[in-house]
């Protein structure tokens, strides 16, 4: 029994190459997982967080609900990205519908963007540890463009977006209802098809953002350059599927080169937040996306990042509807991620 006033959303989480969409209700035995469902779509139909052709999205949405007989209209959605800044200021202490007024103004000095052009929300993180005048605050800035483009998308597939959130913000939200963080340095690191985000956290705060043009795309991409295949080809040799068009050797081969790279680029990341915060060590790196569940990634990053590395369990601390397969959800964990992070969303959050 549902009860409470019906203020819950779907999830929609629209990758460049999967949509998954999932579904919480609010029981008195707790939070319950009613739906979840994953469709991917042709490559190029979503490049870089450009949308190209909202049509064919659109259906790929409208048959996902379908398929998974989700009849809940609202939905939260998230953007990320190069058209997305994230970042931790510091302003002078006023109330917040002060900061309202003058947002625009602080936030010029941060945005690489022409401020007319984009969409700015804030939050208040509390005062400044080392100025007893100044206080912390998350600044959001979002292209107009982009963010309209999304919604346009959404209403384009008969849906109500309630919430845009962060794709990194979601994360952290669905880490933090599963996992105690305590006092630790973690970072969380989503690898997707064609970018990685890495956040990391001093306990419940956020204090380092960073997104870099790299993913699980990128093992297609070889794979197809090697053997002048198609890329749904390539997906399936990517994903284990036996091929006599490519030996287990040159597969690793390519797997080993792909993740060595990733591994090089968030080591150079770590470095940066290191040399900010010369007295913190990150111990534990907590992956998720579709390269989560790269064994011999987990492995190297472990060695290069001196620290235990987990792959993600987004479901730990929900129940699981009967009418869903628990292999399959055992499976698509990683890739989950933001996806559930967005389903606790309510249709009253700020």
């Amino acid at each position: 029994m549902v009860f409470g006033k019906k203020d819950h959303l779907v999830g929609l989480d629209i990758g460049s190459r999967t949509i998954k969409a999932g579904e919480i209700i609010e029981t008195k035995k707790g939070q319950i997982l009613k739906k979840f469902g994953m469709t991917d779509i042709t490559p190029g139909l979503i490049e870089d967080g450009t949308i190209n052709d909202p049509e064919d999205v659109a259906e790929s949405i409208r048959q996902l609900f379908k398929s998974y007989n989700i009849k809940e209209r609202n939905v939260a959605i998230s953007i990320g990205g190069y058209s997305v800044i994230v970042k931790k200021i510091n302003v002078q202490t006023m109330a917040e519908e002060q900061l309202q007024e003058n947002i625009q103004f602080e936030a010029e000095q941060y945005i690489p963007f022409d401020i007319s052009d984009v969409n700015l929300d804030f939050q208040i993180l509390g005062p400044n540890e080392n100025n007893p005048n100044q206080m912390n605050v998350f600044l959001v800035a979002a292209k107009k463009e982009m963010v309209n483009d999304y919604i346009s998308l959404v209403n384009l597939a008969g849906l109500n977006p309630c919430i845009i959130d962060v794709e990194a913000f979601a994360l952290q939200n669905i880490f933090e209802v599963n996992y105690d963080t305590k006092d630790e340095n973690i970072a969380l690191i989503d690898i997707g098809a064609g970018n990685t985000s890495l956040n990391i956290l001093k306990g419940n705060s956020s204090v380092f953002m960073r997104d870099v043009s790299l993913g699980c795309g990128q093992i297609n991409q070889k794979i197809i350059s090697l053997l002048n295949c198609s890329f749904e080809e390539a997906e399936e040799i990517k994903l284990g599927h036996q091929s006599d068009k490519i030996s287990e050797e040159d597969l690793k081969d390519i797997t080993s080169t792909v993740v060595a790279d990733w591994c090089t680029e968030i080591r150079r990341a770590l470095d940066f937040f290191y040399s900010t915060y010369p007295e913190d060590q990150i111990k534990r790196v907590v992956l998720s996306g579709g390269g989560g569940n790269i064994t011999e990634f987990r492995e190297l990053l472990a060695a290069e990042a001196s620290a235990e590395v987990e792959t993600i369990n987004p479901f730990g601390n929900f129940s699981i509807d009967n009418s869903l397969d628990p292999l399959f959800i055992k499976q698509i964990a990683p890739q989950a991620a933001i996806c559930m992070g967005l389903a606790i969303r309510k249709a009253d959050d700020k």
